[in-house]
């Protein structure tokens, strides 16, 4: 995933899933799969009801890296 070709959108973690997978809904109510990957895995975990940013693929857009934790609502 190139850095120019994803592009990022905000949403808000709904569900927390194992292996640090979390179900993810947007601002027009579309729900997709959000992970943690990197060295963020070690000390990032988001709870349901926290906002996040995520970057996504424009090839898969059913799921998407969590680059960012914004604060709670």
């Amino acid at each position: 995933m190139s850095g120019e070709a994803a592009f990022k959108i905000e949403g808000v973690v709904i569900e927390v899933l194992p292996n640090k997978t979390y179900r993810v809904e947007l601002a027009n109510g579309h729900r997709l799969l959000g992970f943690v990957a990197g060295k963020a895995r070690q000390s990032f975990a988001p709870n349901p009801g926290d906002k996040v940013r995520l970057k996504l693929s424009p090839c898969d857009l059913s799921q998407g890296r969590i680059i960012l934790e914004t604060k709670s609502i």
